[in-house]
């Protein structure tokens, strides 16, 4: 596992990236603590699950970007999937 730390709120948790499809992240005390997405989530009538996090949207953005800098490694060596339509 490797640190991330996430550019809004400076959590940093520690990551694995299986795939680009596929992360597992520990979360330690202190990133709970500073996650403003998991000390504010949605309302509870508004996740699906209504006592799950379901994650926090960007410390994902900065996992992602880790990733594609090459700062945490990609266990599967699969390319990055691209869509071939993209988005304009």
């Amino acid at each position: 596992m490797a640190p991330v730390e996430c550019s809004a709120c400076g959590a940093c948790v520690e990551v694995r990236k299986s795939s680009w499809d596929q992360t597992s992240i520990q979360w330690h005390a202190d990133a709970l603590a500073r996650c403003e997405e998991r000390n504010n989530p949605l309302p509870r009538t508004e996740r699906p699950n209504r006592n799950a996090f379901l994650g926090c949207g960007k410390l994902k953005e900065s996992v992602r970007e880790a990733a594609v800098r090459g700062r945490i490694e990609i266990q599967d060596e699969d390319p990055l999937k691209i869509n071939p339509e993209g988005h304009k």
